[in-house]
């Protein structure tokens, strides 16, 4: 009980660290939007606010989901507010975890940081609508498969229960009380892998094309390390989760895996949204304070040298200035 006490304090500590952090990105976006309003120079860069947001949006729905997985937390927190689930309905509900987590809200944060990363080396703006549509469809195909094979039963051959398990009633625990533990099927696990070796493709093609266009060392350096996070942290995501199929949910080992995985996923969303929301957006302000400062001292004749230009308008992507920002 202690051990299955501290991990959902883990859990729990960090995903409200995850939701804080979203909820200074939102205002940092929306900050953004308000000033884009009255300065030239960030119009251009909140060319792409709704999709920033659509990103922590993803991300704040994950991290929701979860910590509604946990089985301790929907018994304490959530079945005294709201009536007790069956076990049938728990099962239900993992299911639908496993399909929204790993077939729309994981794929869907990664598909807009790749989106971020690719237009950030582009000189056209896109719509904000076209940009949304293309999230949306790009999760599409991924979702459609999950909720084929978890909710349809995909194959009508009979495969090994690890295959398909998606939850589980501990031996102990199998009274009308009982709680039910969610699981990741080898079958769903496979098709996020297959989704993730198409991302780490485009992935490397989108890297490839920033880092031959960018000249600013701070910059080049959160690039490599955004890459770095998700080059290492995809696989053994995908490795994990595998793994975590052929041990039981109320297992040390299978409960180890977890974090595991879910730290990596973490990760991911906490650095995508320092690295593609809250830092281009600081500099990006701060640049247009920069210009203000610099307006009464143009219009005085002090500003004539070099060293008193306004910055360049922001373009949307990972800097206020793309490439020397």
């Amino acid at each position: 009980m202690i051990f299955f006490s501290a991990i959902n304090f883990f859990y729990v500590a960090f995903i409200a660290a995850l939701l804080v952090l979203s909820v200074f990105s939102i205002c940092f976006i929306l900050l953004l939007r308000f000033k884009s309003r009255s300065s030239r120079h960030l119009q251009n860069f909140n060319s792409l606010w709704t999709v920033r947001f659509l990103f922590v949006i993803f991300i704040i729905l994950w991290s929701l989901t979860e910590v509604l997985r946990l089985p301790s937390f929907r018994r304490f927190y959530l079945y005294p507010l709201f009536p007790r689930l069956t076990l049938p309905q728990q099962a239900n509900f993992c299911k639908l975890h496993l399909v929204l987590s790993l077939g729309f809200f994981e794929p869907g944060f990664l598909i807009i940081l790749l989106f971020l990363l690719d237009v950030s080396v582009k000189k056209t703006t896109h719509k904000s609508f076209f940009s949304v549509f293309y999230v949306f469809a790009s999760c599409l195909p991924l979702f459609l498969l999950q909720v084929y094979f978890v909710f349809l039963g995909g194959f009508k051959v009979r495969l090994p229960q690890p295959f398909h398990r998606t939850w589980f009633i501990p031996d102990m625990d199998h009274g009308n009380e009982a709680l039910v533990f969610c699981d990741y099927p080898l079958l769903s696990t496979i098709l996020f892998g297959l989704f993730g070796v198409v991302f780490i493709l485009c992935f490397l093609l989108s890297f490839w094309k920033v880092v031959s266009q960018v000249i600013n060392k701070a910059l080049k350096l959160r690039i490599f390390a955004l890459a770095l996070t998700i080059l290492i942290g995809l696989p053994l995501q995908v490795l994990l989760m595998g793994m975590s199929a052929f041990w039981r949910p109320d297992k040390p080992t299978y409960n180890g895996i977890a974090v595991t995985v879910f730290l990596i996923t973490f990760t991911f969303a906490a650095v995508g949204e320092g690295i593609l929301v809250i830092k281009p957006i600081a500099d990006s302000l701060a640049a247009a304070v920069a210009l203000v400062e610099q307006q009464p001292l143009r219009e005085n004749g002090q500003g004539d040298d070099e060293s008193s230009s306004p910055p360049p308008p922001a373009e949307d992507g990972l800097t206020a200035t793309k490439c020397d920002a």
